[in-house]
């Protein structure tokens, strides 16, 4: 079992590097902006991909739903090609995925990047130069 786990590993990594160059080649529909494949993650029976993006510079809930119906329209297209580029038997039917992991990586670090002004701008008021040393 554990072979077929690394198989999977090794075909999602394939197909990550692959669609990457394919979709910024092949797909021309104008809806659709700069994508990053940021993960692919393959079932164990390699029928299935997730395949999870993001847009770049685009925060528009709209714009990147249009995108992701643009994806998911051409989602044989690119299975079709990744069939010429990766020698497999069956390549997996795609899934694509809008990836949310980046975007709230970035609000947690806007979160804790004010957390610490503002502590610091308390501390600055409290009028104590230690750093909470417990030194007095």
């Amino acid at each position: 079992m554990a072979r077929e786990f690394h198989r999977a590993d090794r075909v999602a990594d394939a197909m990550r590097r692959e669609l990457a160059q394919l979709i910024q080649r092949e797909v021309r529909d104008p809806r659709l902006g700069m994508v990053n494949v940021n993960d692919v993650e393959v079932s164990r029976d390699l029928a299935s991909a997730k395949v999870f993006v993001t847009f770049v510079g685009e925060d528009d809930r709209s714009k990147i739903n249009t995108s992701m119906q643009v994806l998911n329209k051409a989602a044989g297209f690119l299975r079709s090609q990744l069939a010429r580029e990766i020698q497999m038997r069956t390549i997996p039917r795609l899934q694509f995925r809008y990836d949310e992991t980046s975007v709230r990586g970035q609000e947690l670090s806007a979160l804790i990047e004010k957390a610490v002004k503002s502590d610091r701008s308390h501390h600055a008021d409290d009028g104590g130069d230690d750093e909470g040393d417990g030194k007095e």
